[in-house]
Parts: structure tokens; C-alpha cells; sequence
């Protein structure tokens, strides 16, 4: 045990380390490439399992160095080229390394490395850890060789091993994160791997490729990009400085909003806008977050979904006596009444400024003279289209008609406007179908039957159809019962039960939504 106190063995030892070290950093780049492939909390799972399996490969091929001599004899030859068992390791390594580096080029060139939960589901633990292990058996196997080359003593290597995978494991959780968050270094480190690979395959050749001119190439390479992340910090503060985060956010929507998304996506100073040091901070206030949201949204609703029904519009009978008009027109509380025949067939509107004007003038009431035709809206109009045709027509009402030309409701401009702002109560009207929910104090919630899906959604989250030909929590329970449903009636919507609580004239008037953990609270009570 002498040479422990040999001053030389512990400068080899820093040198092994160091070696170790710089060999490491190329196994250490695949790792986190392979590992930001899968979900955020296996990633760092899989980092550790890498090292760790690194870690004891190389112990193992330490521990049988007798072995690890005779890899290096002559299997065969080919022509003048005699190849060894570590020949073809490093033959296959580095045509392995090479086939995955230029995949994993070929999905970020190609747009393919989103952050999609339908291509993130294709990605496996142990799939990614088995790639892991086959390029820690090449990388493994070269660190070794320098390894034995280097130092005479197996503690003395063993040591060296062990305290380089020990930093390495402590530098790596930075260095997948700073990798993983620029998009550069990603295609930097898939080139220096390409390069090693190449070199890989050279030396399973015997034409054996000095290291420092690969060293010196990812020296070179590292200093221009250091540089690239320099300026683009320095433009990040200088934006950071000279406008808020708020500013920079609404610009960058505003490009993609004009139809400048080549320009917004590509754009260095646009890419920059709102980038800042607080992922944490809330750039918009939540109801702004919500109005966003609806006005994003707006063109994928239709006219039906925010329509006041037929069988909810106040209308008077043009056939009905005089003093029961004047009755009915006292009640009304609108700017507008639709007018109905005998039958109750949809004539037109009345405006209640007409009918006011045709008083002051001392005229007798008549309504069949003031009907007005509004506009009509095919109920698959999108909100957009509904709003630029209210623009146009220069009125703020429309009747909403199916494919047969029946009148199915009516839409005001200021539905449209509620869809975007949410609720905006008259104090002389009844609350909405559309905001008429409320949250109990056991945790579940009492909605309207009525109240369109989309707007039960910004408080329920609730698995809708993309394709459903419903719009209302009513349409939603028919639509699973094949049927009308009858009060106390449940039905199962992801992890909420709907529950009916009022039913009228084969109307859903009220709804309970009761979530499953609630649900099974209130059956243990029980």
C-alpha cells in the first residue's frame, strides 16, 4: 500500500479524473437528449439510471482487465485490416451514434420535436434507458482502455471512475436543462455527436483520429455559440428594460393575430419579446386570461350555442284583443317583440321605438304596420361570421333558423358580446341560461339545463366531443340516455357525474355536478 503515498499516483489521479471527465461529456449530451424525450418526471430518473449503469459498466471492465487485453488481438482480417472485438464495438458504436444523431437532426429540422402530448406518448422509459446502456458500453469501453493506459494501479482507476460519474451526476441536472432550453445547443451537441461517431467508425477501421482535433473543432464550435447566447441575453435585458412583459406579450400576439406568423416564429427580435427571468409571474389577470381565451374561441362556436330558444322568446300574437297587447307590452322589458300569428308561425319584430313614436303621434296601435324583418343566421354560423354580418346589417338582432327555414331562436349582438366579456346582467331581467351556475358548499355545482357546454367548461372541466351535434348540458344527458331524462337520473362525463334535478315539460331545467371524489365522500358518509 506504498504508492498510496506516492505523490504521482495522486496527480495521476486528478489527471484520470479530468480525463474522465472530458470523455464523459459526449455520454453525458446523449443522455440528455434521449432523457428530454420523455415525460418532465421520469426525465430525471432516467439521467441517474444512465450515469449509474455508466458508472458499473465501467467498474465491471476495471475489475476484469485480463479480459478487457484481449479485446484488443486480431479476430480477423480483411485484406490489410485486422479487426478486434474492440474494433467492432466501436464499428457498431459509432454507426449507432451516427444513425440516432441523424434522426434526432432529422425530427428537430423537421418540426417534429413539439411538445404534444400525442408524440410524447410514444416515448418509454426503459426504451430510452436501453439506448442509454448500449452508448455507455462504447463510451464505456474507450474511457477504459485511456483508463488502463494511463494508471497501473485498478483502486487507483476504480477511484477515478467514481468521483467522475459523481460530478458528472451533479453537473448533469443543469446541463440537460440548459440544453433542453435552447434549441441551438441541441443541434450543436447532435453535430459533435455526429463527429464522434464518425470518428467511432474510423477507429473501428484502425485509422485512428487524434482527439484534440475533435476536442479543438467542439472547442471552437462552443466559443461562436457562447457568443450566439451572449447577444441573445443581451437583446432579452434590452427588451426587458425598455418595455414591460405585458407589452412585449401583447406584440407578439398582435403579429400572429395581423397574419404575420413566418414573421412572429422566425423574427429574432419577435422571438425575444417575451422572454424574462419570472416564468412564475402572471402576465395577464385572470378574467383577461378568460376574455382571451373567448374571443380565441369565437370562431369555433356557433350561433346555436348562445341563441335564446323559441320556447324562451317573449312574443305577442298580432290576433290577440288590443288591451291584452297593451297588457303584454307593459310587461316587456326588451327593445324588441317578436310578433306571432294565430298559429304562433314567426312574422317579425317589432321595435319598442316605433311603437313609441306612433304614440307621440296620437296614432291607434298598430303592430302589423312597425313588423320589421330582421336578420336570419343558418344555426352553424360561427360567432365571427354572426358579428361581421351584425356590423354590416347595422342591427343587433337575428333570427336563428335550422336547415328547413324553421325558426329555432333568436341571437342579439349582445349575446356575442357576453360570449367574449361573460355575464351582463339587466337587473330587470332573469339571470341567463348561459351564466346560470352556481358552486355549493359540498363542492358540487347546480347548473341551468340549458347553459351551453362551452361556458360550463370555464368552470367545470368536463371532456367534451369535438364533433357533437349538442350544445347544452340538456343535449349533453340526451344525447347518452338516447332519451329524455327524468329528475334524479346520473350519468357519468369523465370524472363528473351529472345528476338531474328538475325536469318540466320535457325541459332539463336543472342539473347537479357532482365530481367523483365528492361523490364518493357523500356515499361514505352515508
Amino acid at each position: 500500500m506504498e504508492w498510496i503515498a506516492d505523490p504521482s499516483i495522486w496527480a495521476g489521479l486528478l489527471t484520470l479524473v479530468t480525463i474522465e471527465l472530458v470523455l464523459g461529456i459526449d455520454n453525458l449530451v446523449f443522455i440528455a437528449i434521449l432523457a428530454e424525450k420523455l415525460p418532465p418526471p421520469q426525465r430525471d430518473r432516467a439521467r441517474v439510471t444512465g450515469l449509474i449503469l455508466a458508472m458499473l459498466m465501467r467498474l465491471l471492465l476495471l475489475a476484469s482487465i485480463s479480459w478487457l487485453v484481449t479485446l484488443t488481438r486480431p479476430l480477423f482480417h480483411i485484406n490489410e485490416l485486422a479487426f478486434s472485438a474492440r474494433d467492432l464495438i466501436m464499428l457498431f458504436g459509432g454507426l449507432f451514434l451516427l444513425f440516432k444523431a441523424t434522426v434526432e437532426l432529422n425530427e428537430r429540422l423537421e418540426g417534429k420535436d413539439s411538445e404534444t402530448h400525442t408524440q410524447r406518448r410514444d416515448a418509454r422509459f426503459w426504451p430510452v434507458v436501453a439506448q442509454i446502456v448500449v452508448l455507455d458500453a462504447v463510451f464505456s469501453l474507450d474511457s477504459v482502455i485511456t483508463a488502463v493506459g494511463m494508471v497501473d494501479h485498478l483502486p487507483v482507476m476504480m477511484a477515478a471512475v467514481i468521483i467522475a460519474i459523481c460530478l458528472m451526476l451533479l453537473a448533469s441536472k443543469a446541463l440537460t436543462r440548459f440544453v433542453n432550453n435552447h434549441p441551438t445547443i441541441v443541434i450543436l451537441c447532435l453535430s459533435f455527436l455526429l463527429m464522434i461517431g464518425f470518428s467511432l467508425v474510423a477507429d473501428g477501421f484502425g485509422y485512428h483520429i487524434p482527439k484534440g482535433y475533435l476536442y479543438a473543432a467542439i472547442g471552437f464550435s462552443v466559443m461562436i455559440e457562447s457568443l450566439n447566447q451572449l447577444a441573445i441575453f443581451n437583446r432579452r435585458r434590452f427588451l426587458s428594460a425598455d418595455r414591460s412583459l405585458r407589452q412585449r406579450t401583447a406584440e407578439a400576439v398582435l403579429r400572429l393575430l395581423n397574419g404575420k406568423k413566418e414573421e412572429a416564429e422566425l423574427n429574432t427580435q419577435t422571438a425575444s419579446l417575451i422572454a424574462d427571468h419570472a416564468p412564475q409571474d402572471q402576465i395577464f389577470a385572470p378574467q383577461e386570461r378568460l376574455m382571451i381565451e373567448r374571443v380565441l374561441n369565437l370562431n369555433r362556436r356557433s350561433v346555436s350555442s348562445i341563441m335564446t330558444s323559441r320556447h324562451d322568446v317573449e312574443h305577442i300574437r298580432l290576433a290577440d284583443p288590443e288591451e291584452r297587447i297593451r297588457t303584454l307590452l307593459d310587461k316587456n322589458q326588451h327593445t324588441r317583440v317578436v310578433i306571432t300569428d294565430e298559429g304562433d308561425e314567426i312574422l317579425g319584430v317589432v321595435h319598442i321605438i316605433d311603437l313609441l313614436q306612433q304614440a307621440l303621434k296620437g296614432e291607434a296601435l298598430n303592430l302589423e304596420a312597425l313588423i320589421r324583418q330582421p336578420l336570419v343566421f343558418p344555426e352553424t354560423l360561427p360567432l365571427l361570421a354572426a358579428l361581421e354580418q351584425f356590423r354590416s346589417g347595422r342591427t343587433h338582432f337575428a333570427f336563428v333558423v335550422d336547415e328547413f327555414g324553421s325558426v329555432e331562436g333568436i341571437v342579439t349582438l349582445s349575446d356575442v358580446m357576453e360570449t367574449i366579456a361573460g355575464n351582463l346582467p339587466n337587473e330587470a331581467e332573469e339571470i341567463d341560461a348561459r351564466h346560470d351556475i352556481q358552486k355549493n358548499p359540498d363542492g358540487t355545482w347546480t347548473a341551468n339545463g340549458h347553459m351551453p357546454l362551452e361556458d360550463l367548461v370555464q368552470f367545470v372541466p368536463l371532456p367534451l366531443d369535438e364533433k357533437r351535434d349538442y350544445h347544452t348540458i340538456a343535449g349533453l344527458l340526451m344525447e347518452a340516455l338516447q332519451r329524455i331524462p327524468v329528475s334524479g337520473e346520473e350519468v357519468q362525463v369523465g370524472d363528473f357525474l351529472l345528476r338531474t334535478l328538475q325536469v318540466e315539460s320535457h325541459r332539463v331545467q336543472k342539473v347537479q355536478i357532482v365530481p367523483l371524489e365528492v361523490n364518493a365522500e357523500m356515499n361514505y358518509e352515508v
